[in-house]
């Protein structure tokens, strides 16, 4: 079954972590459905889907089965499966204009948002419309927000919480991933933050998307045409994604980090051409303007101090000299990411990811160009955005740094003191000590998942490899 004129059904993907608000955002698109018939499936991550019950007794959904509940897992990785079916059920037993697909707090947007745009049952049927996430405004500020310095500031303040159901994975970590992936952003709660606030949390949620709209609410209340049948999925899906990674930029090549991530062979080749502004000087840095044009006025991100700034060499760090400047970020930097080329993995592309008091390292693939000549070559025949420069190809470093009046000086001061010296390192001959150092800084030398190694910017002292 499709939706009104055979068309497939529109499908919109509500995240945002615990608390923030999801179900008072749907309640409220319920209650002022008007003539839009709407279908709900609600996630929890509990035997006991109190969401659903809610919004069933709320409405008159109940009746007719408008409201399925997928309960005791997560949608994003082990409830898979019954996702696309349950998805399919409802197409064949009612009908209805609109899907939408509340995720629990701990689901990631970009898998679930995957099975309606790769070839599923559930693809042949709907059409994804929007990733929207959920963003609770005071969280966020308290998390990522405030005085960069001193007792208010983001040191001191954030602990190194982990995920509801999860051992290892960072709440901010899943928080800057949930706003990241977003095609619509909602920053609910806004009425217990002041207005000076509400507009620099507004500018740090521009600078970590810059392509989501985000729109300022209050106990959930969202004009309905804001994230129904938006047509946003598909719109950013085709845009230029600069710095940023995320689902827009393929979900069908996405992975997620629950359980197995489905890479698929050299996955990270679709990030090649998307990490860092397309401006190929590699020897410059950038302040991305993310796609703004001067209209005469201040943007949020100006007035609020938020910055985001990029570091581009074609040149490998020393990998204890790298890890020593991650592990030592200043407060100011609320979220830091990108590849990079370390001396000791000239054949590994290695995937730096940082989000408030938490940061990690990991292997995403081989560099292109240290693939077999004819296999590179026929890649970059299919790919000719690939950026290449010879000798080395592929090959280098682009990290992204964000946050609120970032020192950039001193952050790319202390980077470039990171890179190998002329004594250190051959453009020819590569390394030219005796020991790797790689193995020493303990990066990893594989995809393998057990090889990603994990450390705090905010307390050098968790992060202590063999240097």
């Amino acid at each position: 079954m499709t939706g009104q004129g055979g068309d497939p059904i529109p499908v919109t993907v509500l995240s945002g972590p615990l608390g923030a608000g999801k179900t008072t955002v749907l309640n409220h698109l319920l209650t002022h459905a008007g003539d839009r018939r709407i279908a709900v499936l609600v996630n929890d991550m509990g035997d006991v889907n109190v969401d659903a019950d809610l919004l069933a007794a709320g409405s008159d959904l109940a009746a007719d089965g408008g409201v399925a509940e997928l309960s005791n897992g997560c949608i994003c990785c082990e409830l898979q499966d019954d996702l696309e079916t349950e998805v399919a059920r409802l197409a064949e037993e009612r009908a209805f204009d609109v899907l939408v697909v509340e995720a629990s707090g701990i689901s990631e947007p970009g898998p679930v948002g995957r099975l309606f745009v790769t070839d599923s049952r559930a693809a042949a049927i709907y059409d994804l419309d929007a990733l929207v996430t959920v963003v609770d405004a005071p969280r966020f500020w308290e998390t990522f927000g405030g005085d960069v310095e001193g007792e208010g500031g983001l040191e001191g303040r954030v602990q190194r919480e982990t995920a509801p159901g999860s051992t290892d994975r960072p709440l901010s970590d899943l928080v800057i991933e949930q706003i990241e992936t977003a095609n619509v952003l909602l920053l609910n709660k806004c009425d217990r933050l002041s207005d000076e606030q509400v507009g620099a949390a507004e500018a740090l949620l521009g600078a970590l998307n810059a392509d989501a709209p985000v729109h300022r609410t209050v106990h959930g209340d969202v004009a309905l045409d804001q994230i129904l049948e938006t047509g946003h999925y598909a719109e950013q899906e085709t845009a230029t994604v600069g710095g940023h990674s995320d689902a827009r930029a393929g979900l069908e090549q996405s992975g997620h980090r629950h359980g197995d991530r489905d890479r698929g062979d050299h996955n990270h080749r679709a990030d090649h051409g998307d990490h860092g502004p397309t401006n190929h000087d590699h020897n410059d840095h950038d302040h991305s303007d993310h796609g703004h044009s001067d209209h005469g006025h201040a943007h949020p991100e100006a007035v609020y101090g938020v910055d985001s700034v990029s570091f581009r060499r074609r040149r490998p760090f020393h990998p204890g000299r790298l890890l020593d400047v991650l592990s030592e970020l200043p407060p100011a930097v609320v979220r830091s990411k990108g590849l990079f080329w370390a001396a000791g993995r000239e054949d590994l592309a290695l995937l730096y990811s940082q989000a408030g008091p938490t940061a990690s390292v990991e292997g995403v693939g081989p560099w292109i160009a240290s693939l077999p000549d004819i296999e590179a070559d026929l890649y970059r025949s299919n790919n000719p955005e690939l950026r290449w420069e010879e000798p080395h190809g592929d090959r280098r470093s682009e990290l992204v740094f964000i946050g609120r009046d970032v020192p950039e000086e001193s952050i790319f001061a202390a980077l470039e003191d990171a890179l190998v010296t002329d004594e250190e390192w051959d453009p020819e001959d590569g390394w030219l000590g005796d020991d790797d150092p790689a193995e020493s800084a303990g990066l990893p030398a594989s995809e393998a998942d057990d090889e990603r190694i994990e450390f705090s910017p905010r307390d050098a002292e968790g992060f202590d490899p063999a240097r």
